[in-house]
């Protein structure tokens, strides 16, 4: 319009440019080039090939190298949304006192450090108002709540549908197939694969467990009791008193050589109170390793423990709740703790006749040392 106006003549339009490749393969292209030209410079005059401080002359190239398959890898990888800033995490936790508390704000902590966005914690008391809760969430924008506890997973069942739920902080859950997130109990393949470790002799394990709590722990420790080629003992108790039938019949007939018993967290089958001196005193009379996911229990007597590591599992929780607001949710299930610490008790080693030397202790976080 211009040009016809002033009378100038519109310039030629110009051909149409190719469109620039894709940016992944740019950037492809401009790491293959500089890899291709220091690799070449390197291989020319090793003196001017870029050093950092340390490393060999041929650092450069040889990093080049390492480096590719990892570039490839994320450009070819699609690109995940991060969660919008304005959707911070929930997390709910029993409204208790020490020393419990402390438990759950350590696994908060390792949320809170690992999570991209805003995380908001709610107490919650055994009778929690549903309706406030659900308002506070929805005034503060949260769609995924991660739920520690007894409390704070019976909180969030009252949720509504379309709020996002994570669980933590419970050795066991109703239908865990129904749910996402992660057990406090110890994955029964870490515990075995340390007992093997200890004691390479050892064929059986036997463990007396309640079903209601522990069914599904049982069925990832057949799994894993088979891969690791053990016997897995298993003997069911619905009571107190059966379950103090069953340990002096187990143990009366258990060889110190190939047997070990495990000790699961089962309110049931391990009664701090009565169950667990009992078991102690006749497994060390019987020279039976004992092994457990309780840290006090090595204090008592038992060969080892893994325990959970609360500041590692917050960072799993988060990790879920992450992929939660994602395009990506995670799968469901209710996953066994992986994120552990282990102690020892090196005067049951010795009355067992193991020598624990420097380089095993130094693979546990806690070594109560022979008196």
């Amino acid at each position: 319009m211009i040009a016809r106006l002033t009378g100038a003549r519109a310039p030629r339009a110009a051909p149409p440019r190719r469109a620039p490749p894709p940016a992944p393969w740019r950037a492809l292209l401009r790491v293959c080039l500089c890899g291709c030209l220091w690799a070449g410079a390197a291989r020319a005059s090793p003196a001017a090939a870029p050093e950092w401080p340390g490393a060999p002359a041929d650092a450069t190239a040889a990093t080049l190298r390492r480096a590719a398959p990892t570039v490839l890898a994320q450009l070819a990888e699609p690109a995940r949304p991060a969660p919008a800033a304005s959707e911070p995490i929930a997390v709910l936790f029993p409204d208790i006192g020490e020393p419990y508390r402390k438990v759950f704000t350590e696994i908060i902590e390792g949320i809170e450090e690992h999570a991209r966005v805003a995380v908001r914690s709610y107490p919650v008391g055994a009778n929690a108002d549903a309706a406030e809760l659900q308002a506070a969430l929805k005034r503060h924008g949260s769609r995924v709540v991660i739920a520690l506890g007894r409390q704070g997973v019976k909180a969030a069942g009252a949720l509504d549908a379309g709020i996002g739920v994570v669980v933590g902080g419970v050795s066991s859950v109703p239908e865990p197939e129904r749910l996402t997130g992660i057990s406090l109990t110890p994955d029964p393949a870490l515990l075995f694969t340390q007992l093997r470790a200890l004691l390479p002799e050892v064929r059986r394990v036997i463990v007396v467990y309640n079903p209601q709590h522990n069914e599904a722990l049982l069925k990832l420790a057949r799994e894993a009791a088979r891969a690791q080629g053990l016997e897995l003992a298993a003997l069911e108790a619905r009571d107190l008193a059966g379950a103090a039938r069953l340990y002096d019949s187990a143990l009366a007939g258990a060889d110190g050589r190939r047997d070990a018993l495990w000790l699961p967290q089962d309110p049931t089958t391990v009664d701090e109170a009565t169950i667990l001196p009992i078991v102690l005193k006749q497994s060390w009379s019987r020279n039976v390793a004992i092994f457990s996911s309780s840290f006090l229990h090595v204090k008592k007597g038992a060969l080892f423990a893994l325990y959970p590591n609360h500041a590692e599992l917050g960072r799993g929780l988060a990790r879920l709740a992450i992929a939660m607001l994602g395009a990506e949710p995670p799968r469901r299930g209710v996953l066994p703790l992986r994120e552990v610490r282990g102690a020892i008790n090196l005067r049951t080693a010795g009355h067992l006749g193991l020598s624990i030397g420097a380089g095993q202790q130094r693979g546990f976080d806690f070594v109560f040392q022979e008196p």
